[in-house]
């Protein structure tokens, strides 16, 4: 049975040196849910996600994960729990083949057990590398790359995925074909946390929201009720 959300961060507070970047962050991550974390530039986004999966240590708070708490766990034991991230700018392996990379993406034991069912859920979602298997990653346009780098994501096994600014950098018919393909995986259940600062499209697919400024949440809701709001558009997100 399941209690509480997939993943849950209590007054979460962390920084660089001695600068403090972010102050009481409470979130939640329901169950089979897309959850997106908005702000402009500097807002602390990726800090977030960095103190969430481990890299960066928390000053105060903690984060639970599936009703435990990981708040001291390395970030390699975070993975192999299935707190799995997709990072910025990709970082697929270029020389690689499309196959040799989704293989890299089962690097935890329980992953490897489900390799091969991995490999067909992924290969279902993004029909496209099915097609190009044997081809170099690096010869691949920036979309191709993004939605390999999903699918290595989903070879892992995770329980929740986490993107971090997925649509950075690509052209707006990709940026689409990426919120497609996240659109599809809500769709199939994947519990999701999405760090995006395309706000019109995120917040057309997102269950729940939250705005970051300067380190704090200064408002959360759904995702049609932040998208209607003049204070939010304004105040916070610069559209």
């Amino acid at each position: 049975m399941r209690n509480g959300p997939a993943l849950k961060v209590e007054g979460l507070e962390t920084g660089y040196g001695e600068v403090q970047i972010l102050w009481g962050i409470d979130l939640d991550v329901p169950y089979g849910t897309l959850t997106t974390i908005l702000g402009a530039n500097g807002a602390g986004k990726s800090t977030l996600l960095r103190a969430i999966t481990g890299i960066l240590p928390l000053w105060t708070g903690k984060v639970s994960f599936k009703g435990k708490e990981i708040t001291s766990y390395a970030p390699h034991t975070r993975a192999a729990m299935g707190l799995i991230m997709i990072p910025e700018g990709r970082m697929i392996f270029p020389e690689m083949t499309v196959l040799e990379n989704l293989e890299m993406g089962a690097f935890t034991k329980r992953a490897r057990g489900k390799m091969r069912e991995n490999l067909d859920y992924a290969l279902s979602l993004f029909p496209r590398l099915k097609e190009r298997l044997d081809q170099r990653a690096g010869t691949m346009s920036g979309g191709e790359q993004q939605m390999l780098a999903i699918a290595r994501g989903l070879m892992a096994d995770p329980r929740v995925l986490i993107f971090d600014e997925p649509s950075l950098g690509l052209a707006p018919k990709l940026v689409i074909e990426v919120f497609e393909a996240i659109q599809k995986l809500k769709e199939e259940g994947v519990t999701m946390l999405l760090v995006e600062q395309n706000v019109h499209l995120s917040l057309a697919i997102t269950d729940y929201a939250y705005v970051l400024a300067e380190g704090r949440v200064v408002m959360e809701g759904k995702g049609e009720e932040l998208e209607e709001s003049e204070e939010v558009k304004k105040a916070y997100l610069g559209v």
